[in-house]
């Protein structure tokens, strides 16, 4: 097939995929390992309209509870900041995001750093959580992998700053019943954040500020 011919098919292809080429959950190989494992996990539709990954038991009643032990969220696995991604960026999502996990959670429970900060006879709910990635990627680059000569041309692109970039943090958490230590919640998420105009712009905390009043909707519904 002469170069303009596959030009062309990389066109068509392009036309075709252009709708569905980001995916709006989290893939199976960038999950962390953070959760003990991610059986049965389904795609749903949160209460805000996003996507996520979730699993929740049959037997889900939040109001078991009335303490939740949940100190903050972890960065899992070890932060590597780079020039897109600094530290200081991520320690202010780790921040913002625990303080607002709290103030949803206090609405509803009482809330203490531990297990053992518990009052005695406490029905505790265990919260886990963590930032396990902090991301800024091609707009729409993922599918033209399987079509060679447009990844060349988009590569150009990203090259000389001409694609607009997508920012991506990406959060895993289970939920744990005190009583028994089983998994009652798991959820793996993908939210996306303000979007960069090209590659050599930083990827701020500010630029996830709506995206997570989202998460903290979504989880009031939950708890609610």
């Amino acid at each position: 097939m002469s170069l303009s011919k596959k030009l062309l098919v990389g066109i068509a292809l392009t036309s075709l995929l252009l709708g569905g080429c980001t995916s709006r959950v989290t893939e199976k190989e960038q999950y962390s390992g953070f959760l003990p494992n991610y059986n049965n996990l389904q795609e749903v539709t949160t209460s805000s309209g996003e996507k996520a990954m979730r699993w929740v038991t049959p037997s889900w009643n939040p109001n078991a509870y009335d303490t939740v032990a949940f100190k903050r969220l972890e960065l899992y696995p070890t932060p590597q900041p780079n020039e897109r991604v600094n530290r200081q960026t991520l320690d202010q999502l780790q921040t913002y995001m625990t303080d607002n996990a709290k103030s949803v959670l206090s609405q509803k429970y009482r809330v203490v750093p531990n297990l053992q900060s518990a009052p005695a006879g406490s029905q505790v709910l265990i919260v886990r959580a963590a930032i396990t990635g902090v991301s800024a990627s091609n707009e729409g680059m993922k599918w033209y992998e399987v079509v060679p000569v447009a990844a060349a041309i988009g590569a150009t692109q990203a090259a000389t700053g001409h694609r607009d970039q997508e920012t991506e943090l990406y959060i895993e958490a289970e939920m744990i019943d005190a009583s028994n230590g089983q998994t009652v919640a798991k959820v793996v998420r993908k939210v996306f954040g303000e979007q960069l105009k090209n590659a050599s712009q930083q990827v701020t905390a500010n630029d996830f500020k709506a995206a997570i009043k989202k998460l903290n909707s979504d989880m009031q519904a939950f708890i609610k």
